[in-house]
């Protein structure tokens, strides 16, 4: 039996995390956790993994008092930036036994197109990307898509790939979006969205297209629980849930 603690308990994805885990028989929840409380209150708890689901103003806050307090943690909040995740694997330094993974995505497909993305992108002249999510949400482009351009561009520069061909030389609204690991990436907020991923792939007389769509946040809580069961397997600092998963 693995004790667990959220974080962001009241929240969309918080509240499914608190029904997964109850739900599974081989996770007890012991301490449910929102805004102003102690990370302390889930040590006292018993937690021995910790799922954060809370905003990016808070998150790497609270990893570090996770690290303090002998708690794995994984995390699915968004926004984290270089430094952030830098810091975090230096403070892990003093806890080697102690896991931190951070997830841009926690659904199985969206892991799944991510990977294969980033496998056939260096058959292909041209790769961009578009993300669309729910207009709540606060960050744009979103980490999943941040991580994909990150996988396509390592992969492409491996084959030894060029740049997707480009001949826009004026473009003054940047409607051609944002370039990310050099890869272009477009971000759509729309009411009545979740989460959804295209990334185009376009040669001479083709195209290849590969799409994830999650209509309900249930989608992430597989791949969160596989994150909370094997997160003390995988000591230190871990960007993605891919490296949990048998690829």
């Amino acid at each position: 039996m693995i004790n667990v603690a959220v974080l962001g308990a009241s929240g969309r994805m918080g509240g499914n995390v608190v029904r997964a885990v109850d739900a599974a028989e081989d996770l007890a929840m012991v301490a449910a956790l929102d805004m102003g409380d102690e990370i302390a209150a889930a040590a006292r708890a018993g937690a021995q993994v910790a799922v954060d689901f809370t905003v990016p103003t808070a998150s790497e806050q609270n990893v570090h008092a996770l690290i303090e307090a002998g708690i794995h943690a994984v995390v699915g909040t968004s926004g984290w930036t270089q430094d952030a995740l830098l810091r975090v694997e230096e403070h892990l330094k003093e806890r080697p036994e102690l896991g931190v993974l951070v997830a841009p995505n926690f659904a199985l497909g969206a892991v799944l197109a991510m990977r294969l993305s980033a496998a056939a992108s260096k058959y292909f002249e041209s790769v961009e990307i578009i993300e669309l999510h729910h207009p709540d949400k606060v960050d744009a482009p979103s980490g999943t898509a941040v991580h994909t351009a990150a996988g396509i561009a390592a992969a492409r520069a491996a084959a030894g790939v060029g740049p997707s061909p480009d001949a826009t030389t004026h473009d003054p609204d940047h409607a051609r979006g944002a370039l990310v690991h050099g890869v272009r990436v477009h971000a759509v907020r729309l009411r009545g969205l979740v989460a959804h991923e295209e990334i185009l792939m376009g040669n001479p007389g083709e195209q290849f297209t590969i799409r994830h769509d999650s209509f309900d946040r249930a989608s992430f809580m597989p791949g969160v629980l596989l994150g909370v069961r094997q997160i003390d397997r995988h000591p230190g600092l871990t960007l993605g849930l891919e490296h949990f998963m048998d690829l």
